[in-house]
């Protein structure tokens, strides 16, 4: 079709202001597309007819053009990616299909431009294509990958190899609804992808409701795919040694005309029945697949060509845009002429997608309402006597098996094993999700403890099931944390854009670096407290460190009352002495510290110790006595709730979609922390301590935390290899002391 530059304006529709190129009207279009495919009141096309072929045909055409004028206006973003999805998401929306995920956020102008044609952006005040233009990859806009707080899309999207989390999490809650995702094969050469199908389906044979949507064009970023080399039957094979029983491919290579070379062709380039006849094969594989996904097996859809497609530049070099790719440069600008429609083209394609799936998504989509899970009261805890000796993750444990009875989709996710970490009740009254029903290991079919050896996929299945509104429990060794933290990172930040409410996402870490001391260094890594701690600023990120059996159960039961929250506790599964009542327990998560002990005076001055932790405790009290016992004063700190800890200028909570602006007030934290010295501890990382160093008025202060990890054959040996004794501390605090009083008599002189 020939394109003006000059656009008619005064035939196209509103929404059309700012698109640069229009067309001519396509041949047969006043036979095919006199009316709209999709009928007022409906939700999908009735039937596969050349009516509906034509008009996906358009649909994916309007994509294409959206996604790189939008790109080209900021001369940044991806368009690449998505334009060889377009025929794909075109059809599914055809069909009616508009809960809609992706595993790729270099696919974000993509979506955009959906939700920009379907009228879900209009609720953000974008009713044009300039104003989409404006506000592109711009604050209070349109961010430049994916975010679920954007209308009418469902979750986040920026690491590779998260999406099938979120498509897996949406099918378990919503059994009815098919969640298409698509998966670019830039991203397929890691294996983790497939392997989170392959046991998501052993352990839920029955959610099938899923659906893979391959994007196989041959790239990625910068390169060639990893899989690039795959034939066809590979491909199918690859999917079906991963629990696929049906994988439906569409080859654009099997209709090209236009004598293209190489696997990967450009459908853009047929000719006009050939271009048809690979839409209607689209379309048609899809109905097979979607009837197949609800119908109770599982199932894939490849579309299968070249990287590019319909846009200015083809393969690797079509990923981005950099400075300079602006809508005038010779290859975009006739990239834009070569796909520029018609008004009258654009209006059918915006009645379509405005009726499919019953109105725009973001309307429609499943997370535009909330579903808060039911209430399920206060639960059970035990209140352990001040002096008895309990362990916090097994106290933890028994409210977690009774949430698990009172919610059936409430799922625990763990990749080491919970009885390992003396969580082993949750295991007998929740059991593994696992085919071999075995009562001596606590396995069963309907299970609600997930046990996939991969922590990524823990992470990711637990996180998702909370930000689809969800209850859920990530549970892994500290150490082993690390490899599932990145999602749960993503869908922390997710949360506090969201414009609902859905539970927050928690995890519990157990087996600390002090008690792995026989395991050596591979288990001894609290550095991810240090990662987890650098985002409490955030605003709505929380990590916990309860120092007893009771202080643990006031923070789970804090955790679970808690909306668009990402809160993380760090616990023992040691016995080791309660120090705190469960109501003083209670008020230290609230209130963020609580004071363990104190010497109530001392003639030779006042030492503080703040600490992180629980056995860590130990070595401290025992410091603790030996210093008042050389006439000190010491008063000994649990650091319980360090997000309370901060000021409130320090901790971006305003930018939080659930606000939380409770921090100590000064009185409160100098009745805690004031002394004539300091020393913050910690048996991990020391990052949690700032706001107590930050907030401190002792004119001496020092930090003692985790170094690097050894074998030993104690907690004690460990922490004595990492400095942290009893001795130690006392000598650290008795020079700390003296340097102040030294620093004091100087400033006198």
């Amino acid at each position: 079709m020939t394109a003006s530059a000059t656009p008619p304006l005064e035939t196209a529709p509103g929404f059309c202001n700012g698109v640069l190129h229009f067309g001519s009207l396509p041949p047969d279009f006043d036979r095919l597309g006199a009316r709209p495919a999709i009928a007022e009141g409906a939700h999908r096309i009735e039937a596969i007819d050349a009516t509906a072929v034509y008009q996906t045909r358009l649909i994916a055409d309007a994509l294409r053009y959206t996604t790189l004028q939008l790109c080209a206006s900021k001369a940044s973003g991806h368009p690449g990616g998505f334009a060889s999805s377009a025929d794909a998401y075109a059809a599914l929306v055809m069909l009616g299909h508009t809960n809609i995920l992706t595993e790729v956020g270099h696919h974000a102008p993509g979506f955009y431009s959906a939700m920009f044609l379907d009228g879900s952006l209009e609720a953000m005040g974008i009713t044009d294509m300039h104003q989409l233009q404006t506000r592109f990859r711009e604050r209070e806009g349109l961010l430049g990958h994916l975010s679920g707080a954007i209308p009418g899309l469902l979750a986040p999207a920026g690491p590779l190899g998260q999406g099938q989390h979120f498509a897996m999490a949406a099918a378990y809650l919503h059994r009815e609804t098919l969640f298409p995702v698509t998966i670019g094969d830039g991203g397929l050469g890691e294996p983790y992808i497939l392997s989170a199908f392959k046991h998501f389906h052993t352990a839920y044979p029955e959610v099938t409701n899923f659906l893979p949507v391959l994007i196989w064009n041959g790239f990625s970023q910068e390169h060639h795919s990893m899989v690039s080399l795959m034939d066809n039957a590979r491909m199918l094979d690859y999917w079906r040694a991963h629990d696929f029983e049906r994988v439906i491919l569409v080859d654009a290579k099997a209709y090209d005309d236009a004598g293209q070379t190489g696997d990967y062709v450009d459908s853009t380039l047929f000719g006009e029945s050939a271009r048809l006849a690979f839409t209607r094969a689209v379309l048609e594989g899809l109905q097979e697949a979607e009837t197949s996904s609800l119908g109770g097996t599982l199932t894939a859809f490849i579309v299968k060509q070249l990287k590019g497609a319909g846009v200015h530049a083809q393969g690797a070099k079509s990923h981005n845009l950099y400075p300079g790719d602006n809508a005038t440069k010779p290859n975009i600008a006739a990239a834009l002429e070569r796909g520029a429609l018609a008004p009258e083209a654009w209006a059918l394609v915006r009645a379509n997608m405005r009726r499919a799936g019953g109105g725009p998504a973001g309307e429609t989509a499943v997370t535009e309402s909330e579903r808060l899970p039911g209430d399920i009261g206060a639960l059970p805890t035990r209140d352990f006597a001040v002096g008895e000796q309990a362990v916090p993750a097994s106290a933890m444990a028994e409210m977690v098996a009774e949430l698990g009875r009172r919610d059936p989709l409430f799922v625990v996710a763990n990749a080491d094993g919970n009885e390992a970490s003396n969580m082993k009740v949750i295991n007998e009254a929740l059991k593994i999700r696992h085919p071999t029903e075995d009562g001596v290991y606590n396995q069963s079919p309907s299970g609600q403890v997930y046990e996939p050896l991969s922590e990524d996929a823990c992470a990711g299945f637990a996180a998702g099931l909370a930000l689809f509104g969800g209850r859920s429990l990530w549970l892994s060794y500290e150490s082993f944390a690390i490899n599932g933290w990145p999602i749960v990172q993503t869908v922390g930040q997710a949360m506090a854009e969201l414009r609902r409410k859905t539970p927050a996402v928690i995890s519990m870490f157990t087996a600390g670096a002090l008690e792995q001391g026989r395991n050596g260094w591979t288990h001894q890594r609290p550095e991810i407290e240090n990662y987890i701690g650098g985002q409490i600023r955030n605003g709505n990120v929380y990590l916990l460190y309860p120092a007893d059996a009771n202080q643990i159960q006031a923070a789970y039961a804090w955790a679970a009352g808690q909306s668009n929250k990402c809160i993380s506790i760090i616990a023992s599964k040691s016995a080791l002495p309660v120090y705190s009542t469960p109501e003083q327990a209670r008020e230290a998560v609230e209130a963020g510290a609580i004071a363990l002990a104190d010497s109530g005076h001392g003639a030779a001055g006042t030492l503080v110790f703040a600490v992180t932790g629980d056995m860590v405790v130990l070595p401290v009290l025992a410091a603790k006595e030996r210093l008042e016992a050389a006439g000190y004063r010491v008063r000994v700190v649990a650091v319980v709730n360090p997000r309370r800890l901060y000021r409130p200028g320090d901790v971006a909570w305003r930018h939080a979609a659930e606000p939380d602006d409770r921090f100590m007030g000064d009185a409160d934290f100098r009745a805690l922390f004031d002394g004539d010295a300091l020393i913050g501890v910690s048996g991990g990382g020391t990052l949690a301590l700032e706001p107590v160093l930050l907030r401190s008025r002792a004119p001496a202060r020092d930090l003692i935390g985790w170094q690097r990890g050894e074998t030993t054959a104690s907690p004690a040996e460990i922490m004595a290899y990492n400095g942290i004794t009893a001795e130690a501390l006392e000598q650290r605090a008795r020079d700390l002391l003296a340097a102040g009083r030294s620093a004091l008599g100087s400033a006198d002189g």
